[in-house]
């Protein structure tokens, strides 16, 4: 009796903590609902705030279920300065490195949130072309070192301004330079490569007394539509600056070319000269937006001439989504099947009947130049609208055939096509003339 009533009290000493158990998992589930509390993903900044400081980490907490640790060689890299100036309770940028550590513990990294950071303010310096007053640090053969919040820029000595290189007298480095370690500087960014660390500066584009007001002049003169002829200044990771005239662009990474590229040196190089068309001028902030792909023929538009609204071709599937199917019909270029237009019976999903490498036969129901879009169709394959339309591409392809199996020409096309598609294309063709045409649909 004691005994079962031993093992009765465990049962319900199990059962109770199970309850406990899920009420914890529902509360901690309803908890991030409530707050919309998202896990850290690795690659992102976070703001945090300093938990606790200790000799081998530092624990921050980012709003996730766990806190995030600084340790190791990001720890290390820190210096004596850095670390003092750290204390609990203040807040600080952080760089997710992983998720998950063998402790549950995200890893993180304050090092990398202030390069990111910092990357992130020179590209928008150089979009601004904000001058920056900044010191000397060090010199190499080629010119300065300047440091710009925690990277280091360098200066050419062709862009050293000419009071300065008046005094950088000497056969060496050192002696035309290292006097100026620690001298004050002004310049402004000219480059800035995230993936090579390059961070170009320049002092005469930054002494330029005359700078702004020869770009208010240019800008007045400037056209919208218009081409000219410019000198690239500069490169960064969403474009080229093009100087015109005396006044920079901006050649945004998508008005590059037509083709799709990572970065404007894969296509332009500083001090090259290149045509460029204005597309547009905000004269309140003073910016001009340049393009040098519209000055160049569209090779979609030369890819496409070859087709037309209501021709049959040959696609392979490449792709599906919930809304319809890619399907390549030659080289790069690509159409939509949508899913109202793979089947005349109602789908859920394109994969109920197409799959990944079909080669089917489709109808080109539209053709947007502008946007680049190519509208397929598998369920108009078939269709009495087009006829009249298969029926002449048929005679052409059977003339085409016939002059190349006999060059004398002797065979007539009604002996040369297939009794079978003749009859096909009668019978589309009757059906054509018994009901309304159907409207090719988007």
């Amino acid at each position: 009796m004691e005994q079962n009533e031993a093992l009765n009290g465990q049962g319900a000493a199990d059962l109770h903590t199970d309850q406990n158990e899920t009420n914890n998992q529902s509360m901690e589930m309803l908890l991030q609902e409530s707050t919309g509390v998202e896990l850290p993903q690795p690659g992102e900044i976070r703001q945090g705030v300093i938990a606790s400081i200790g000799p081998s980490q530092i624990l921050v907490s980012i709003g996730a279920k766990s806190e995030g640790v600084i340790a190791g060689r990001d720890l290390e890299s820190l210096s004596a300065e850095e670390r003092a100036a750290l204390v609990v309770g203040q807040q600080i940028p952080v760089y997710v490195v992983n998720a998950e550590d063998e402790n549950g513990n995200v890893v993180l990294s304050f090092k990398r949130a202030q390069e990111q950071i910092t990357w992130e303010n020179v590209e928008r310096m150089l979009a601004e072309e904000e001058v920056i007053e900044s010191k000397v640090t060090g010199f190499n053969k080629g010119g300065l070192i300047v440091a710009v919040g925690g990277l280091r820029g360098f200066v050419p000595a062709s862009q050293v301004s000419a009071a300065r290189r008046s005094m950088s007298t000497g056969d060496t480095p050192e002696q035309r330079w290292a006097k100026m370690v620690g001298d004050p500087i002004s310049v402004r960014i000219v480059e800035v490569d995230r993936e090579r660390r390059r961070l170009i500066l320049s002092e005469r584009a930054a002494s330029t007394e005359s700078r702004q007001s020869i770009k208010e002049r240019v800008i007045s003169e400037l056209e919208i539509g218009k081409s000219y002829t410019g000198r690239v200044t500069s490169l960064a990771d969403f474009g080229a600056f093009v100087n015109i005239n005396g006044a920079d662009g901006l050649v945004h990474l998508s008005e590059l070319t037509w083709e799709r590229v990572q970065h404007p040196s894969e296509v332009l190089e500083v001090g090259q000269e290149v045509r460029v068309k204005v597309i547009n001028i905000d004269r309140d902030k003073k910016r001009i937006g340049l393009s040098v792909r519209q000055l160049a023929e569209d090779p979609w538009h030369v890819k496409i001439e070859k087709f037309s609204v209501g021709q049959l071709v040959e696609g392979v599937i490449t792709r599906l989504t919930k809304f319809g199917a890619f399907a390549r019909l030659e080289g790069d270029l690509e159409g939509l099947i949508h899913i109202s237009e793979i089947s005349d019976h109602r789908i859920d999903h394109p994969k109920e009947v197409l799959k990944d490498g079909d080669v089917k036969t489709l109808r080109i129901i539209r053709i947007d130049a502008d946007q680049h879009r190519i509208g397929l169709s598998l369920r108009k394959v078939d269709s009495g609208a087009f006829a009249d339309k298969d029926f002449k591409q048929l005679m052409a392809d059977t003339a085409a055939a016939t002059e190349d199996a006999s060059p004398e020409g002797t065979a007539s096309l009604a002996e040369a096509a297939s009794p079978e598609d003749i009859a096909l294309l009668k019978s589309a063709a009757s059906q054509e003339d018994a009901a309304p045409p159907e409207e090719p649909q988007a």
